[in-house]
């Protein structure tokens, strides 16, 4: 995705943009509920997630234009976020989770035209694949806060949940990959279909891109 850059380290940053998002992300969910343990004000999630947007930003870095509109939509997330704690605003913090989805929608748009414009299955096509489907998750986790904000008690959630993104975005991962458990579920009809909604589009895309994957291996393999 892009021209290779000068220096050992920018190099080798640049030539491995996708994977570094792809840890990042994974950090956020195995390692955030850990280290958040360790500090106040739950800002651990605050810290990844703005760390994953702007290794998103580099990620998709092919052209100046595709920055400036990333970086357009991150802007207001990142100050939302981080004016919370000085502010405590519920509204700027959900113009921000607004901007926040637009983002993540933004990111997967070009991260899934990346993928089937290659000619060949490489690593950072498999992570970019990855890196989509868990994307979407965190999109519809940023789509459930705010349903959960215009339309209050949208969800049900456990006695003694912590507050802020983070049980949303476990709830998001669950129904994107149908596990289901129970311990969180829509009570509304407008909740329901956006639950509905993730779970039918997280599986076309396993469908589409497991098909597409295979159908490229094979065609070279013949060739």
């Amino acid at each position: 995705m892009g021209k290779k850059i000068s220096g050992p380290f920018s190099e080798f940053f640049f030539n491995h943009r996708i994977i570094f998002l792809l840890v990042a992300i994974l950090f956020l969910i195995i390692g955030s509920p850990f280290l958040d343990e360790l500090f106040r004000y739950g800002i651990i999630p605050d810290i990844l997630m703005t760390i994953i947007f702007i290794l998103g930003i580099h990620a998709i870095s092919r052209t100046k234009k595709a920055v400036y509109i990333a970086l357009f939509l991150a802007f207001p997330m990142f100050l939302s976020v981080w004016s919370a704690y000085l502010l405590e605003d519920i509204e700027l913090l959900v113009v921000g989770e607004s901007f926040g989805a637009i983002f993540c929608g933004f990111l997967i748009a070009l991260l899934v035209q990346f993928i089937f414009m290659q000619e060949k299955i490489t690593k950072e096509v498999i992570y970019a694949a990855v890196v989509v489907y868990l994307l979407m998750a965190i999109m519809w986790s940023f789509l459930y806060f705010i349903m959960d904000y215009i339309h209050p008690n949208s969800f049900s959630f456990p006695e003694g949940h912590t507050k802020g993104i983070y049980p949303y975005l476990y709830f998001s991962f669950v129904t994107i990959t149908t596990l289901g458990f129970g311990d969180v579920s829509p009570l509304t009809h407008k909740a329901s279909s956006l639950v509905i909604l993730e779970a039918v589009t997280g599986q076309i895309y396993l469908v589409v891109i497991v098909a597409w994957l295979v159908g490229m291996h094979v065609s070279r393999r013949s060739k």
